[in-house]
């Protein structure tokens, strides 16, 4: 065998991997920490530091089963990319072979394919062996349709991989409990303690600080909460599924100032790092309900299935399928720039503030936080996709482009005209009380539409619906809202077009 240097990114922590079977003494694994990767966007603190932590403790794992590591970390890098990193180790170390496995990122696709061409040794790429769908499957099953049906591919994969399946059909008759996800969290709700980690990450940060990194964000470097290595994210799992998962379904979509993290599983940074693989953690979530069926109703396993082996692939395969063109969608031609505020959580809007600050404070928060609340805001307030594409890749832990843009241009902005939904996920402030505790306790009045402290959710959602009447006045699952403004008269509308109107000139006291 020829000696071979193989590259192993940041969010290829794959533990099983069929490259780590064996120790071999002409093959070494190359790790770095890259100004470039640190970099590309503002990151969240915690976010640089876990991916900075995990990679070390990957690489130390790989040392002690054998495995000949180069690690390099960020400040005795003097490469800023991985462009012209590898060839200096390939020369530097007299490599006669380059691999590495595919990257999840259309970027570092191709600039490693850029790589391949400016080395004079022979190179090959292979699978990170994580997903439960190739790049293109997505793309193949959707061959000559508009529009991608998550519903339809999320049923596929059941069928494919045999999961909660009876034969051809779903083992309950029903595919999909989505509408018995949607319930209010009571009160009085009894939520468990969220298992957390306390790393000492102070090396860490005082590097990246030292380096000139800019970043966003808290951080308590003593106590880095989230897993680091496999174990910790088996942990984690194993949580989740015993203490966590007979609630999840049915408050999937709930919103509280109570607790952070309710029910909802926190694997997703252990997962986009690949130190777990998709089809174990639904084995295993799979494994806990039916061994306590009458404790978990099929309605929190499957909502739980779904978001992984539906939702997750089906982002993936959209990313694929669409760059790079899906980066710079932009359907409704929005151009505001995005509120000061969602750097800071300084707004008088409670379901905001709680949110951006969750997020600021433990670089995380649910899929209803990020899509119902700043996302449904940025896009009521006609805020360019490029910003707010930039504040979500950076502040959550678990943000690569892969599964971030496609959930931003496409679920939350509509950016992408309709691929990702059949139609805009905007709502009035009657969602938010609906679904959260945040308007009881808020400056503005849910109730009220125009007038002193009237909720900005509500008008901005008249004027959303008002100035995009051309580009969506015909499709069909809206065409109630447009009936309804018809409806209201010339004065009603103008009330709540001028009251749209002043929280849009004023979008950073709010």
């Amino acid at each position: 065998m020829a000696k071979t240097l193989r590259l192993i990114l940041g969010d290829q922590l794959n533990y099983n991997h069929s490259w780590f079977e064996t120790a071999n003494d002409k093959v070494t694994y190359l790790m770095a920490e890259v100004h470039e990767e640190a970099t590309y966007t503002k990151h969240h603190i915690q976010k640089i530091s876990g991916f900075f932590l995990a990679m070390r403790k990957f690489s130390a794992w790989l040392t002690e089963e054998g495995h000949q590591v180069i690690y390099i970390p960020l400040n005795e890098n003097k490469h800023e990319s991985f462009e012209s990193l590898v060839p200096a180790i390939i020369e530097k170390h007299n490599f006669e072979r380059f691999e590495y496995q595919f990257p999840d990122e259309y970027r570092l696709d191709e600039q490693l394919k850029q790589v391949e061409k400016n080395i004079s040794v022979d190179s090959k790429s292979v699978d990170s062996e994580h997903f439960l769908s190739e790049r293109g499957d997505l793309e193949a099953f959707f061959k000559g349709k508009k529009q991608y049906l998550m519903e339809s591919f999320y049923r596929d994969m059941r069928k494919k991989h045999n999961i909660m399946m009876n034969g051809k059909e779903p083992v309950t008759g029903k595919w999909n409990y989505d509408g018995e996800n949607r319930k209010k969290l009571p009160k009085n709700q009894s939520i468990p303690k969220p298992l957390s980690y306390k790393h000492d990450v102070t090396d860490i940060v005082t590097m990246i600080n030292g380096e000139g990194i800019e970043t966003i964000g808290e951080i308590h470097p003593k106590r880095f909460i989230w897993p680091a290595n496999r174990k910790e994210s088996l942990e984690l799992l194993t949580f989740f599924v015993e203490k966590c998962l007979p609630d999840f379904g049915k408050f999937q979509d709930a919103m509280t100032t109570s607790d952070w993290s309710l029910f909802h599983s926190r694997l997703s940074f252990s997962m986009n790092t690949k130190m777990l693989s998709p089809i174990e953690v639904v084995e295993r979530a799979i494994e806990e309900w039916k061994a306590r069926e009458e404790e978990i109703t099929i309605a929190q396993i499957e909502g739980f299935v779904r978001q992984i082996i539906g939702w997750r692939e089906f982002m993936r395969g959209i990313y694929w399928a669409k760059m790079p063109e899906f980066a710079s969608m932009n359907f409704f031609e929005h151009e505001n720039p995005l509120p000061e505020w969602y750097w800071t959580g300084d707004t008088k809007m409670k379901c905001l503030n709680h949110s951006i600050n969750q997020s600021l404070e433990y670089a995380y928060a649910h899929h209803i936080q990020r899509l119902m609340v700043t996302g449904n805001f940025a896009l009521l307030a006609g805020v360019n996709p490029d910003e707010l594409d930039q504040w979500y890749l950076g502040i959550y832990i678990d943000a690569l482009e892969w599964v971030e843009i496609t959930n931003t241009r496409g679920m939350s902005q509509f950016a992408d005209g309709g691929i990702v939904g059949t139609k805009p996920y905007v709502s009035s402030a009657s969602y938010m009380h609906k679904m959260s505790h945040y308007c009881s306790q808020c400056h503005y009045d849910h109730k009220k539409k125009t007038g002193e402290n009237a909720c900005p959710f509500n008008s901005l959602y008249w004027h959303f619906y008002h100035r995009h009447q051309d580009k969506l006045g015909k499709n069909p699952r809206i065409g109630m809202m447009y009936r309804i403004w018809e409806k209201m008269g010339s004065e009603k509308q103008n009330d709540l077009l001028n009251q749209a109107e002043k929280y849009l000139e004023n979008m950073n006291s709010l």
